[in-house]
């Protein structure tokens, strides 16, 4: 009921139902080639043999209902071998009507047989042929369906999360995201790649294949109305250029990029990315502190992976703890964010909790 109250997602629902009565000519252009490059997810198939035997189902309890319905008003029809209509008739007349073939040896004399063949025994025959032919409808429907998931996906997505890239890295990133509690329905995944769009897909990502340097790309994933974007591909030039495209049609989204070398880090800050995470060195970091402790280094890769044992969290401070140091807290307080300013370990671990504080804290996963 939320829903339906909020502007946006009326304003969505009215498009919609514009779209599917009448379109301008650059709608139907920018929904056709986003029909080509968006890869909606994976909705659950129904094996073949299951529709065949639904469709078959379908069809031979239309035909039953048939026989039933001649069968009742039996006294309104005829039969040119005997005069009169049996169960058998009435099955026989029902097979060669659906199909069609109609030999005219049964036919209605009564008046109210002749109205129940128009407003009953017709629509039950266009019904059979529909099943009969739900084969080839479904293919001519299905592009038709795919345009109006994409158009209402188009309408609605906002505030969410682009994911450039969907190898190693990008796809951990995800990973993390959704145990951070952010819904696959708010994260847009990017890769030049048809397979790697393939693969979020059916992990139950909206995918966009194409150039992430280009704008028209990125339009598609709906970036300007993102509110976060992780740039993870396998080149440092490349994450360059998509950070400068992104950050030009996005000043206010909060962009993280990925690269392999730390000489890189200051271009791609100066493209526009608010934070930059350089693989090399920390896979390098990381080595080091296994060959000089191997605990402290499993316990550090342990915070990193959530869901593993130990989680490493961001949180609002709450009601509970307003008021009180972080050494109070029931989680271990290992910093404290106020004003989107984190605060130094000596001062963050003495000042009192304010409402409206985060605090980022080490706490074990709840068992489902």
């Amino acid at each position: 009921m939320k829903d339906d109250k909020h502007p946006s997602t009326r304003g969505a629902r009215s498009a919609l139902l514009r779209s599917l009565w009448s379109r301008s000519r650059n709608e139907a252009r920018a929904d056709a080639e986003a029909g080509r490059a968006i890869t909606m997810p994976v909705l659950s198939v129904v094996p073949p043999l299951q529709q065949v035997l639904k469709r078959l189902s379908m069809a031979l309890l239309v035909l039953v209902v048939t026989v039933l319905i001649v069968y009742l008003d039996r006294d309104g029809f005829t039969d040119s071998v005997d005069g009169r209509v049996d169960l058998l008739d009435a099955a026989y007349y029902a097979t060669v009507t659906l199909s069609t073939t109609g030999y005219g040896d049964i036919a209605p004399v009564s008046e109210a047989a002749r109205l129940t063949n128009i407003f009953v025994i017709t629509p039950l025959r266009v019904l059979f042929l529909i099943i009969l032919v739900g084969t080839t409808l479904e293919v001519l429907t299905e592009r038709t369906r795919q345009q109006v998931r994409i158009h209402r996906w188009r309408a609605r997505t906002r505030d969410h999360v682009v994911v450039i890239g969907y190898g190693t890295k990008g796809r951990h990133a995800v990973e993390t995201l959704i145990g951070q509690g952010v819904g696959k329905d708010r994260i847009v995944v990017v890769d030049a790649q048809r397979k790697m769009a393939e693969a979020a897909s059916d992990d139950g990502l909206v995918a966009v294949t194409g150039d992430a340097t280009r704008s028209e790309t990125l339009l598609k994933a709906e970036i300007h109305r993102a509110t976060r974007v992780i740039i993870a591909p396998q080149r440092d030039e490349t994450a360059t250029l998509i950070t400068l495209t992104a950050r030009q049609l996005n000043k206010h989204a909060t962009i993280v990029a990925a690269v392999r070398e730390d000489e890189n880090v200051p271009l791609l800050k100066q493209s526009g990315a608010d934070t930059v995470v350089t693989s090399s060195s920390s896979a390098g970091r990381l080595l080091g502190t296994f060959m000089a402790s191997p605990p402290v280094a499993r316990t550090l890769e342990d915070l990193m992976t959530l869901g593993s044992g130990m989680d490493l969290i961001e949180r609002p401070v709450t009601p509970e703890e307003v008021g009180r140091t972080p050494r109070e807290c029931a989680d271990l307080v290992l910093a404290v964010v106020r004003d989107k300013k984190m605060l130094d370990y000596p001062d963050g671990w003495r000042t009192e909790l304010r409402t409206g504080d985060r605090v980022i804290t080490v706490s074990r996963p709840v068992a489902s």
